[in-house]
């Protein structure tokens, strides 16, 4: 079922992730509408080119059919019919991935799962909340906030992304400093295996050691595994208060000396977010709003967050973080005052990603290292660009090592950005590694990044990773050509 490097020089990679697979007839769309109605099968060209791509650079593979099933029971039938007819399924949240993982490279079925968008229920007692996987992240947050009740991990598309999506990539955001990711949520899910078997994979406790943890297996496993109808989900009581600062840095390679200062003096903010000028300057461009002002020689910027029940524990602890970081060459600290500025320095955060998108053809990686080694990651990044003649904008989750690297073409060449380009992303993941990371911290790996697996991983590990891969899906129709080479 996986393509040598030997064919992949030989055929192209559309025909080779095809040509194991049935194509979807008449015969067979005749059996979906019959499981799932008419009206949930599509084969128009809307909904094929709606399901084409994902937010993952300008990749385009269209599938043969859209399914939305609403049950899972109805997802079993799927499944279980694609397993026996040997055609391959990809499943698909809200189409936010960064790394591929939604794309139907093979064709096929995507298995849409917008109608899977209720909160089944609240367990206030017990803090937790069941619901299925197309609940849109902040939506479900929300929800729970009228409740008294949090659920931390928020990633930057946190306003269109599917939780169940979420689950899948084993998300973060910019709460993760303090709060973790989704895996540490995550009590339990419903499965549909490829074999159309459905199974829970834990249970809603919150400790469990009754066998192998099925449930941290399936969390970001990208969908290759198994499709997600049912998500329990550990809750803790929400915050009140919380304040925010903004701190410019005339070095870049300060600021992110300065993220693991403040840790090391005992405070763990509630979001420790970093920005590269350009990063800042394209993202107030792209939200048309003047923002905040921006010096000539501010190089970065430094998103600070602390939260709590207490205004006078937060104000201390801010005090502190403002103290820490004035050892450094800064500019004038911004205290934002107002919720409106809160959402206006967030907004420009969040949006940095689709800004960077809208400037230039870009490749974006996810690199995360140890907190410490953020400052000799940062000058390697800025190094390689010289050296291969490519300029990145980099911006990220400093609080826990996370710095998204943003290539942008810019001026390259188009012989530069494919042949030279790929030898300089490689060097990138190798001083990753050496610094004691990988080479994705939050995106996965989905089609883009798996061509760099060997780089973090052993053969031993990686042929680890391929039998559990058979073991759930012996005929590899769940989500291929994703992760393994």
């Amino acid at each position: 079922m996986h393509c040598s490097a030997a064919w992949l020089s030989q055929f192209n990679f559309v025909q080779l992730c095809t040509m194991f697979y049935k194509k979807v007839l008449q015969e067979d769309i005749a059996c979906f509408e019959s499981i799932l109605g008419a009206p949930f099968v599509l084969t128009d060209v809307e909904h094929l080119e709606r399901c084409a791509s994902d937010h993952t650079e300008d990749l385009k593979y269209m599938p043969e059919v859209v399914l939305q099933p609403g049950t899972t029971e109805e997802v079993s039938i799927i499944m279980k019919y694609c397993n026996s007819e040997q055609i391959a399924v990809t499943p698909r949240g809200a189409g936010t991935g960064l790394s591929g993982g939604a794309l139907p490279v093979s064709g096929g079925i995507v298995l849409d799962m917008k109608r899977f968008n209720k909160i089944l229920n609240v367990d206030s007692r017990n803090f937790q909340v069941t619901t299925e996987p197309g609940v849109i992240t902040q939506e479900l947050q929300e929800h729970l906030k009228a409740m008294g009740l949090f659920y931390p991990p928020d990633p930057a598309s946190k306003g269109s992304c599917f939780i169940g999506g979420n689950v899948s990539e084993n998300s973060g955001g910019p709460r993760a400093v303090k709060y973790g990711v989704v895996k540490d949520y995550v009590l339990n899910l419903e499965i549909v295996l490829p074999s159309g078997d459905v199974v829970w994979t834990g249970a809603n406790v919150l400790k469990n050691a009754t066998g192998y943890n099925l449930t941290q297996l399936i969390v970001g496993s990208e969908g290759t595994l198994g499709i997600i109808t049912k998500i329990v989900l550990r809750l803790i009581p929400a915050v009140k208060h919380d304040l925010l600062m903004l701190v410019p840095f005339r070095s870049a390679v300060q600021a992110c000396e300065a993220v693991n200062a403040i840790f090391l003096a005992g405070y763990t903010p509630s979001a420790l977010e970093f920005m590269e000028r350009d990063a800042i300057e394209w993202s107030m461009r792209y939200v048309q709003s003047a923002g905040i002002s921006l010096p000539d020689d501010i190089a970065a910027h430094l998103l600070i967050e602390v939260d709590g029940n207490y205004m006078d524990e937060l104000y201390r602890d801010a005090e502190a973080i403002s103290q820490i970081v004035q050892r450094y060459d800064i500019d004038e600290i911004l205290f934002a005052d107002s919720h409106e500025q809160k959402q206006m320095l967030w907004t420009l955060r969040r949006k940095v990603g689709e800004a960077v998108k809208s400037n230039s053809v870009y490749k974006e990686e996810d690199t995360v290292v140890p907190r410490a080694e953020l400052p000799e990651l940062l000058t390697i990044i800025k190094e390689l660009g010289r050296e291969f003649g490519f300029h990145s904008v980099c911006y990220g989750h400093a609080g826990d090592g996370n710095l998204h690297v943003n290539i942008v073409k810019a001026g390259m060449s188009d012989e530069d950005w494919k042949t030279k380009l790929p030898i300089g992303i490689r060097r990138l993941f190798m001083e990753v590694v050496r610094l004691g990371g990988t080479i994705s911290g939050e995106h996965g790996i989905g089609l883009v990044q798996k061509e760099f697996m060997d780089i973090a991983f052993s053969n031993t590990q990686m042929q680890l990773m391929k039998q559990i891969k058979q073991v759930f899906d012996p005929k590899g129709i769940l989500n291929p050509g994703k992760i393994f080479q």
